[in-house]
């Protein structure tokens, strides 16, 4: 049986020896996409109202060569009034020339996270570059007062790992006027971090949590979490995994491949957060994300947990603890989330309970099947299949000055993953396909009167085809092909009546063939090529299209339509938490 040892793990580590093995790529003038070898993706930029903004510079140019924060200090603009129409971030970063990991890069505000991504890993002649942006005009109650914050990217400087990398970040507050009025936005915002600052927690296995005990308003009537879990060390590649009694025969690591974000408050199960597999610039194959990285692994965007139905509870005027754990986490997840409260402006105090919640009787225990099947050669062949799909619902009202209001989060979520293996002494053949689903339903009634009504599904497909053989000079070779993608379908509307739809779709293909010794120093690659296709269309007209190519590293073809053919350009729209559309593009990355 070829022993698969750790390939795929140690190719982030196989990638560093690149600089030493002598395999080089050109840099190339990075004003013109086609030609080049810099970061170009297909993603759109935060769409923008017209004037111009206040700008708040957060840091500029810092150097990133440690693991020590680097802190700022947040002033409010002024001359753009207390109330504004887009809050966006915008940050850049580059690394230098040389040998560097991909790091794990974030912004923290008063304990809330504003940027959460990873970086471009280097070569020994291309220093990459790139811009990331995030609509944060949810967040703008952040925003109202001075205060403090810090940008983090660990990082190692040193004589092997010569990567020194630099950052960029500032805020821009567009004014309300009557052409972009000020946004309908949460009340108040409330980090679930480690510190008052704020930094992601770390969430060692199924048990461990990121919690907040709150004091919260007593008019509470909405409520949201923005969820991010990114995987790391031992779990970067959790996709690939099998339960334990597989792993030997297998070869694989042995924690399963089942991942989600289970929130709950005061212990009770509030809602769950599926987990993106993101794959990061040396993930995999190095050589297949560059000069494209994959789905949002530059700027990773969080998933919107409603809480509403909680709405009651939270106003009752004592603490209450609000938790994420990552179920299946094997050393380990970071993880940071944030809650967005709204508030009745009508009254002091609303009351309420929970009147049903049936994701309390359904533990995330996912079941697992297998075809495997060895021979009297030791070959392995067939597969393994793990799979969860859970229905709930969780109601509760809310007595508020517009009267009674029942709040209803109807939710299917759905997991499964197949891990096909063919393995013999020469060769080891596996293939990754994973598909997560959520079918959302978020339904408000004012008696019986249908006040909002907001659906959204989302479907996070994974393919990775890894093909390792042994050559006949001992050395292996890794065909990897990769498809990972983000879809997403928002509808709003109440009493039968839609005036609002979108979908998002985001996809990257791309594949290549690495040629490696057997302690994994990176000889040679060949083939590689790669696609993202980026598409928007919303029941307004509104219509994107960004597409991008590479082969052999450097960009073939390039396209970006905010109009599309036959069009007029126009905004891009997305579904608010409130039921209100509004402009942004936070579904995608920068």
């Amino acid at each position: 049986m070829l022993p698969k040892g750790s390939f795929s793990r140690c190719l982030a580590i196989a990638g560093l020896s690149l600089f030493f093995a002598g395999v080089a790529e050109a840099a190339l003038d990075n004003n013109s996409p086609v030609g080049t070898a810099n970061v170009t993706v297909a993603d759109p930029t935060v769409p923008r109202p017209p004037g111009q903004p206040c700008v708040v510079q957060l840091f500029s140019n810092d150097t990133f060569d440690d693991f020590n924060p680097r802190p700022f200090t947040y002033t409010p603009p002024s001359g753009c009034g207390a109330h504004w129409a887009k809050v966006v971030l915008e940050a850049d970063f580059s690394v230098t020339e040389g040998v560097q990991y991909d790091r794990t890069a974030t912004i923290f505000f008063g304990g809330v996270n504003l940027y959460f991504g990873t970086t471009q890993e280097p070569s020994s002649t291309l220093a990459p570059s790139w811009h990331v942006e995030r609509d944060l005009t949810d967040y703008s109650a952040l925003f109202s007062s001075t205060g403090q914050g810090q940008a983090f990217i660990g990082n190692i400087v040193d004589s092997t790992y010569t990567g020194v990398i630099h950052g960029s970040a500032r805020l821009l507050f567009y004014p309300a006027d009557a052409v972009a009025p000020a946004a309908k936005v949460p009340d108040a915002v409330y980090p679930l971090s480690s510190d008052l600052i704020g930094s992601t927690v770390t969430l060692n296995n199924s048990s461990s949590q990121m919690t907040a005990t709150l004091s919260l308003p007593r008019n509470v009537e909405k409520a949201y979490l923005d969820v991010f879990t990114q995987s790391q060390s031992s779990d970067e590649f959790w996709y690939t995994c099998v339960p334990a009694q597989y792993a030997a025969e297998t070869g694989e690591c042995n924690n399963g491949n089942f991942r989600e974000a289970e929130v709950s408050i005061d212990g009770q199960p509030a809602g769950v957060a599926p987990v993106y597999p993101w794959i990061y610039t040396g993930g995999l194959d190095l050589f297949i994300w560059k000069p494209t990285p994959g789905v949002q692994t530059l700027n990773f965007m969080p998933y919107r947990v409603d809480l509403t139905p909680f709405a009651g509870v939270l106003s009752n005027g004592s603490p209450h603890t609000v938790a994420v754990n990552v179920e299946g986490a094997d050393s380990y997840f970071s993880g940071t989330a944030a809650l967005l409260v709204y508030q009745d402006k009508n009254t002091k105090q609303v009351s309420g309970q929970v009147t049903r919640n049936t994701l309390a009787n359904q533990p995330p225990t996912p079941t697992t099947s297998s075809t495997l099947s060895q021979d009297a050669s030791g070959n392995v062949t067939g597969g393994v299949t793990t799979a969860l799909t859970r229905h709930f619902v969780i109601e509760g009202y809310a007595d508020t000055s517009r009267g009674r209001v029942t709040t209803t989060v109807d939710q299917t979520v759905g997991f499964t993953n197949t891990e096909s293996f063919n393995i013999t002494r020469s060769l080891y053949d596996q293939i990754t396909d994973q598909l997560t689903t959520v079918a959302s339903v978020s339904r408000s009634k004012r008696g019986q009167a249908l006040v909002n009504e907001f659906k959204a599904s989302y479907r996070y497909p994974l393919y990775v085809k890894s093909d390792q053989s042994r050559l006949a000079d001992g050395n292996y070779s890794i065909l990897t092909k990769v498809r990972q993608g983000y879809h997403q379908h928002t509808a709003l509307g109440a009493d039968g009546i839609t005036p609002y739809s979108a979908d998002v779709k985001n996809q990257v293909d791309g594949s290549d063939t690495l040629v490696l010794t057997p302690g994994y120093r990176i000889i040679s690659h060949s083939g590689q090529q790669a696609t993202q296709t980026v598409a928007f269309d919303d029941s307004w007209g509104g219509c994107y299209r960004g597409s991008v190519s590479s082969a052999n590293n450097v960009v073939t073809a390039y396209s970006s339509d905010h109009g599309c053919p036959g069009q007029q350009n126009r905004v891009l729209w997305f579904a608010h938490p409130d039921g209100s559309p509004y402009q942004g593009d936070s579904l995608f990355g920068g």
